[in-house]
């Protein structure tokens, strides 16, 4: 019994000093970064408030001019989204720990984790230097980062497959083709559906930022608007990107709802 509580106390002492260790360092990060020098804080509200100011009425004069910005920004995060998942597929598959050779597996999981570690405005700065100005170097870098998400997402999916219902079907005769199509499949498929829309939608944002190294799109015009300090047709655009997000996300929730009520 005394040992029982002694390991006890010593859990807990652990945790306590995980706990003040994390504490520690989050007081840390918030000095480092000058998160708490009030004094960087007491123009921001006037200064915002003269920006916004200056940013209204919205100017949707050239609303005609952002059509096809527009059409470029839904085409890059599309077709990001649509390389990704195929390439993402079977990289997760092979990267999920257990369903594979391990080696391979760990080979896999370290190149999607280099993927992903790369920002997306950085893979924008590439591309845009090997193939130019326009929406191909945006979907290209979509594409590229989101294969590192998605794989992780993908593998993590597999990884938590229930294996009873496949072994329970196998046990009576079934096929390896049988147990992927109704005991795998069933699981897998809800959930990969699900975090590829996520991306999708988050694809939608980060064209618009991709904007700002060249890849084109809405973006490319928001900053240029903002180089000439025209402030109302930057907020015209702002309206116009929050509305097509705002859109998207309806059309990712009803998508979802339908897959996983057929599922």
């Amino acid at each position: 019994m005394e040992a029982v509580l002694a390991e006890g106390g010593r859990r807990a002492l652990r945790g306590y000093g995980g706990a003040l260790l994390g504490g520690a360092v989050i007081v840390a990060a918030f000095f480092y970064a000058d998160a708490l020098n009030f004094a960087r804080y007491r123009d921001a509200l006037p200064t915002l408030w003269a920006l916004l100011a200056d940013s209204l009425p919205p100017d949707f004069s050239r609303w005609r001019s952002w059509g096809r910005p527009l059409a470029e920004t839904l085409a890059m995060s599309i077709c990001g989204t649509v390389i990704a998942t195929v390439a993402a597929a079977p990289l997760g598959a092979i990267a999920a720990r257990g369903s594979g050779h391990r080696i391979a597996g760990a080979a896999v999981r370290l190149m999607l984790n280099t993927i992903r570690s790369i920002p997306g405005v950085v893979w924008g700065v590439l591309f845009v230097a090997a193939v130019g100005f326009g929406p191909l170097p945006g979907l290209l870098a979509l594409a590229c980062h989101s294969t590192g998400m998605l794989g992780k997402f993908y593998a993590e999916i597999i990884e938590h497959v229930d294996p009873m219902p496949g072994d329970a079907l196998r046990s009576h005769g079934g096929s390896r083709l049988a147990v992927l199509r109704f005991t795998v499949l069933p699981q897998i498929l809800p959930r990969i559906a699900d975090v590829t829309l996520y991306r999708w939608e988050h694809n939608v944002r980060a064209a618009t930022v991709l904007g700002v190294v060249g890849a084109g799109g809405i973006g490319l015009e928001l900053v240029t608007a903002f180089h000439l300090f025209e402030y109302r047709e930057a907020m015209a655009l702002i309206l116009v990107i929050l509305g097509v997000v705002s859109l998207i996300n309806l059309i990712g929730a009803w998508l979802r709802g339908r897959f996983l009520a057929s599922a």
